[in-house]
C-alpha cells in the first residue's frame, strides 16, 4: 500500500502561500494573441461590473487608441491623473506609481504590462510598477498580447519576421491569480483592421501587409490558445494537489514512461516521445528509487544517467521519487500529476523469475485504475546493450562475513554464560539481537550469514543431543523454523532502514547546502561578495574546485575569483559558448564532454547573469542525475542572488538620479531667485545712478551702498554654490593651522559690517581659550553663514550673541538670535541640503546651513541647533582642542 498521507512540507508551503496571497493584491491579466482583439475593452466591462458592485475602483493608466467604443465604457470611472515626465525636451505622460500608492484603491486599471517607461521613472517596466501594486495590497487588471511573453519571444520573431522588444517574465504571467482569454477569429480582426478600428487606414494597411498576416495571426492564436490551456492544465493539478482528489481526470492527455537503468529504457523513452508527439501531450520520465539495501553498480548508476539524460533532451520532465514498492509509488505519482497513460517496458526474463520474484509489469495493472497501461518492446532500433563503457564491480569484501561470524562467537559466549539461568529458547533471542545489530551495521548478506550460523550453533550447543545436528525434541523443529524465518525478515527490514537511512542523509546532505547558501546570500549587498561566497560554499560543501565566471563592462568574459583558482586558460572558449547559448557544457554534457570541468549558465529572467564552474577533485567522482540537479539548483541560488544585487544596484542608480534630479531642480530654482533679486537690485540702482543727474549725494551714496550690499550678497550665494560644489565632490583640502578664535571671528565681523549694521552684536570671548588647528577661511565661512542667517531672521534693532568658550577638550561657538525660532521636530532637517522651513516670512537658499555642517564636520567637530528659551533659535559648533593645545591651556599660569 502506498503512503497517502499529505506531505508535510507541501503542506507549509501551501500555508505560507495563501498568508501571502492575503497580503497581496490580486493580479487579473486580459490575454490575447494580438492588438485588437478586445483585450482593453474587456478590462473595462470588467471594470464598470466591479463598480456598480461597489468596488473602490480607479484608471491608472489607458491606452483608448482613439476608439469611440472605449472612451464611452471610460466615462463615469475615476481616472488618476498622469505623470509628466521630461524626456530630451518632449513631454511624456505616463502612469504615476506614487500617486497610486497614496491613493491606494481596491482595484486599479493599468493598461500595457509589457510597456517600458520613460527614463526617470521609478521602474523601467511598467510589469515591475504592477508589482509594487500588488505588494502594497492592491488589486490590478491589466493587458498583454502573446508576443510579449518572454519565453515565447523569439517563437513569435521567428512566425513573423517582426522582433518585440518588450516583454513580461512568464513568472509574472504564471503568478497571476487569474487569466481571461479575449479571443476572436483571425478573420475578424482583420475586419476590425480594415474598419479602422485598431489602427489608422494607412497605418492599418501596412499591418495587414506585415504582422496580422493571416498566417501570422493563426500562429499567434495557436500560441495564445495553448498558454491558456498549460496554465488551466497546472490549476486542475494544484485543485487535485490541494483537495487530494486521488481519481484520474481524462481531460487531457499526459503520458509518463518508467525509466531504470535497464537498455530497454533508452527505446521506451524514444516511443514515448513518438507518442507524446503524436497526442500533441506532455510526457514525464519517472525513475522509483527503491527502499532496499542494494544500490546501483557504477555501470547501472551510468545507463540510468544516460537514460534520464536522453529522456531530458527529448523534452521530458524527468523526477526521481523514493519509495518502499514500485508499483504502489508509480501510480501514487501518477495520480498526483494526473498521469492518463503509463508506458512500461515488455518484460525479457524468464516466466519463472515472475513467480519467484513477483512481476512489476502484472502489479502496475493491477494498482492503476482509471489509467491506462501500454506495455511495450520498444522501437527496436538499437541493440540489446548499450555501447556503455565497461566499470568493474566493486571488490567483494570477507570482512563484513568475518563480522558476522564474530558477532555469533560473541551471542555464542553470552549464551553459554546466562544457559544455567534460562531455558534454551530463551537463550534464541540473544542470536537474534545479534543478527539485528549485524543487519544495521554490515547489510543483507552479512545478516543472513549470521541468521544461518546463529540457528545451527544454537542446536549444536544448546538442544539435546549436544555436539550434533540432531533433535531429540521435535518441538524445537518449529523453534529452529520460526527463529530462521525471524531473522531472516529482521535481517531484510533492518538492511531497508539502513539503505533509507543513507538516502534521507544523501537527501539532507542536498538540503542543507542549498539551505546554507540561500541563508548566505540573502544578506549580501554586492555581486562581488555574493561571488566569493557561492564560490567558497560550493567548494566545501560538494569538494571540488569552484569559481564564477561573469562579462565585465565590455561585456568580455572575464574571470572573477583567486588568482590561484582560475579555470584553464583553454576553457575560455568553452565559458564564452554558454554564455552566448545560455546551455550547459563540459563533463557530463553532450558538449565538450571531454573537458574536466562542468559548467553551467546563471540563468535569470533577463537573461545570462554569468557562468558557473565546476570541477572535481578525482575524474572518477561521480557525475550523475543527482549531482546534475544539485548543480543546477545551486547555480539557480547563485543567479537569484546575482540578480537580486543588480536589482538593488539598479534601484539605488535610479533613486540616486531621482535624488540628484530634485537636487538640480532646487538647486535651480533656488539660484534663479536668489540671484535675480541681487542682480535686479544693482541693476535698478546702477541705472538710476547712470541716467539720473539730479540726484544729490545722499541719494548718490544710498543708491551705491545698496550696491555694495547686494554685491556682498551675491559674492556670499556664489560662495556658497561653490563649497557646496566643492563639499559634494569631496575636493575640499583642511590646511589646518594653529589659530586664536579671536582673529577669525574679528575678521569675520569686519566683513559683515555693512550686514550687522541694523543689529547689535553681543561678543563673548572666554581669555582663556587656546589657539585651535581649523582652516582659519573655511571657518570663517562657517560664521559668516550662521551670522548672516541670525540677522536674516532676527527683527532689525535685535541682539545676535556670538560667544566662544571651552567645554572639556572642545570649544564651543555659539551663535543666539532672538527670530521666530525653529518648528518642533526641524532641528536636525536644517542642515540638509536646500531645505528650507515653510512659513518663513523670509527664506533663504537652503545651502548655507549645510556648507556649515559640512565644514565643522570636515574638522572632526559638530554642528547643532536648538530653540532659545524666550524666544529664538541658537546654534553651537564644537570643534576638538588638539592634545598639545588642550595640555598648555591647563597648565598655563593664572
Amino acid at each position: 500500500m502506498s503512503d497517502n498521507r499529505p506531505d508535510p512540507d507541501a503542506l507549509l508551503a501551501r500555508v505560507k502561500a495563501e498568508e501571502a496571497g492575503q497580503q497581496r493584491g490580486r493580479l487579473k491579466i486580459f490575454f490575447g494573441m494580438a492588438p485588437g482583439v478586445g483585450k482593453t475593452y474587456a478590462m473595462l466591462e470588467a471594470a464598470r461590473k466591479a463598480t456598480k458592485e461597489g468596488a473602490d475602483l480607479v484608471v491608472g493608466y489607458l491606452e483608448p487608441h482613439a476608439r469611440p467604443e472605449t472612451y464611452a465604457l471610460v466615462m463615469g470611472l475615476d481616472i488618476l491623473p498622469r505623470k509628466m515626465i521630461d524626456y530630451h525636451g518632449r513631454v511624456i505622460e505616463e502612469f504615476d506609481l506614487e500617486a497610486a500608492l497614496a491613493r491606494k484603491p481596491e482595484i486599479i486599471l493599468v493598461d500595457e504590462l509589457a510597456h517600458s517607461n520613460a527614463e526617470g521613472s521609478t521602474h523601467p517596466k511598467r510589469w515591475q510598477d504592477v508589482e509594487d501594486l500588488l505588494a502594497a495590497g492592491i488589486n490590478v487588471y491589466t493587458t498583454i498580447n502573446v508576443q510579449h511573453l518572454e519565453s515565447l519571444n523569439d517563437v513569435v520573431a521567428q512566425v513573423t519576421s517582426i522582433p518585440v522588444r518588450e516583454t513580461v517574465p512568464d513568472r509574472v504571467f504564471e503568478a497571476a491569480d487569474e487569466v481571461e482569454l479575449v479571443d476572436i477569429s483571425p478573420e475578424d480582426l482583420i475586419e476590425r483592421l480594415r474598419e479602422g478600428k485598431v489602427y489608422v487606414s494607412e497605418q492599418a494597411a501596412r499591418a495587414i501587409e506585415s504582422f496580422f498576416r493571416k498566417g501570422n495571426l493563426i500562429a499567434l492564436r495557436e500560441l495564445a490558445l495553448r498558454k491558456t490551456a498549460e496554465r488551466v492544465g497546472a490549476q486542475a493539478i494544484d485543485y487535485r494537489q490541494l483537495h487530494d482528489v486521488h481519481r484520474i481526470w481524462p481531460t487531457s492527455d499526459r503520458l509518463l514512461v518508467c525509466v531504470g537503468p535497464s537498455p530497454m529504457s533508452a527505446r521506451l523513452i524514444r516511443a514515448t516521445r513518438r507518442m507524446a508527439a503524436s497526442l500533441h501531450a506532455p510526457w514525464i520520465a519517472l525513475h522509483v528509487e527503491l527502499d532496499g539495501p542494494h544500490r546501483e553498480s557504477p555501470g547501472d548508476q551510468q545507463r540510468l544517467d544516460a537514460n534520464l539524460k536522453l529522456a531530458e533532451e527529448l523534452g521530458a520532465t524527468v523526477a526521481m521519487v523514493p519509495g518502499h514498492s514500485f508499483a504502489p509509488t508509480v501510480i501514487d505519482y501518477c495520480r498526483r500529476q494526473n498521469v492518463t497513460k503509463i508506458i512500461a517496458g515488455k518484460p525479457l526474463h524468464s516466466r519463472w523469475l515472475d513467480w519467484w520474484r513477483g512481476s512489476l509489469v502484472f502489479d502496475l495493472i493491477r494498482e492503476s485504475g482509471e489509467t491506462d497501461v501500454y506495455v511495450i518492446s520498444g522501437d527496436g532500433t538499437s541493440s540489446a546493450r548499450p555501447s556503455t563503457p565497461v566499470i568493474d564491480r566493486p571488490r567483494f569484501s570477507w570482512q563484513p562475513y568475518a563480522m558476522a561470524m564474530a558477532a555469533v562467537a560473541c551471542c555464542t559466549l553470552v549464551a553459554f554464560v546466562l544457559s544455567p539461568f534460562f531455558e534454551p529458547t530463551n537463550l534464541a533471542m540473544i542470536y537474534l539481537a545479534g543478527v539485528v545489530a549485524v543487519a544495521l551495521t554490515n547489510g543483507r548478506g552479512p545478516s543472513i550469514v549470521a541468521t544461518v550460523l546463529g540457528v545451527a550453533a544454537f542446536d549444536v550447543l544448546f538442544v539435546t543431543p549436544y555436539g550434533t545436528f540432531a533433535v531429540s525434541d521435535s518441538q524445537y523443529l518449529l523453534t529452529f523454523m520460526i527463529m530462521m524465518l525471524t531473522g531472516l525478515v529482521i535481517s531484510e527490514l533492518a538492511s531497508h532502514v539502513r539503505s533509507h537511512s543513507q538516502r534521507q542523509r544523501d537527501r539532507e546532505l542536498r538540503t542543507a547546502v542549498l539551505y546554507a547558501l540561500s541563508r548566505e546570500l540573502s544578506t549580501l549587498p554586492t555581486r562581488e561578495a555574493v561571488i566569493e561566497k557561492s564560490r567558497r560554499m560550493i567548494q566545501q560543501a560538494l569538494d571540488v574546485d569552484a569559481w564564477i565566471v561573469r562579462p565585465d563592462a565590455e561585456h568580455q568574459t572575464g574571470f572573477l575569483g583567486p588568482a590561484d583558482n582560475l579555470p584553464p586558460s583553454t576553457d575560455v572558449g568553452v565559458v564564452r559558448w554558454v554564455f552566448d547559448h545560455d546551455r550547459a557544457a563540459g563533463r557530463g554534457t553532450d558538449t565538450l564532454p571531454g573537458t574536466a570541468t562542468t559548467y553551467l549558465p546563471l540563468t535569470v529572467s533577463s537573461g545570462v547573469m554569468g557562468v558557473l564552474g565546476v570541477r572535481p577533485h578525482s575524474s572518477e567522482t561521480p557525475y550523475g542525475i543527482a549531482q546534475r540537479e544539485l548543480l543546477q539548483a545551486l547555480a539557480g541560488q547563485v543567479a537569484g542572488a546575482l540578480e537580486r544585487c543588480e536589482l538593488a544596484e539598479l534601484a539605488e542608480r535610479t533613486r540616486l538620479q531621482m535624488e540628484t534630479e530634485r537636487l538640480r531642480n532646487s538647486l535651480l530654482s533656488t539660484v534663479s531667485h536668489d540671484l535675480r533679486t541681487p542682480l535686479a537690485t544693482i541693476t535698478g540702482a546702477a541705472s538710476t545712478l547712470a541716467g539720473q543727474s539730479h540726484l544729490d549725494e545722499s541719494q548718490r551714496r544710498e543708491l551705491a551702498d545698496s550696491i555694495v550690499d547686494e554685491s556682498d550678497r551675491l559674492n556670499r550665494l556664489v560662495t556658497n554654490l561653490l563649497d557646496l560644489t566643492r563639499l559634494e565632490a569631496n575636493a575640499i583640502r583642511l590646511h589646518k593651522e594653529l589659530q586664536p578664535i579671536e582673529e577669525v571671528v574679528g575678521v569675520t565681523l569686519g566683513r559683515l559690517e555693512r550686514s550687522l549694521r541694523e543689529h547689535r552684536i553681543a561678543l563673548q570671548i572666554d581669555p582663556d581659550l587656546p589657539p585651535v588647528a581649523i582652516d582659519a577661511l573655511l571657518m570663517q565661512q562657517v560664521l559668516t553663514n550662521l551670522l548672516d542667517n541670525a540677522v536674516k531672521y532676527s527683527p532689525p534693532e535685535s541682539t545676535v550673541d556670538l560667544k566662544c568658550r571651552r567645554a572639556g577638550n572642545s570649544m564651543v561657538i555659539e551663535v543666539a538670535d532672538r527670530g521666530p525660532g525653529l518648528p518642533e521636530g526641524e532641528e536636525r532637517r536644517i542642515f540638509e541640503k536646500f531645505y528650507r522651513v515653510e512659513g518663513q516670512p523670509r527664506t533663504g537658499s537652503g545651502i548655507g546651513l549645510a556648507i556649515c555642517r559640512g565644514i565643522v564636520e570636515l574638522h572632526g567637530g559638530t554642528i547643532s541647533a536648538m530653540n532659545r528659551p524666550g524666544g529664538g533659535s541658537v546654534f553651537h559648533v564644537s570643534l576638538p582642542l588638539s592634545e598639545e593645545t588642550a595640555i598648555s591651556s591647563v597648565s598655563r599660569p593664572n
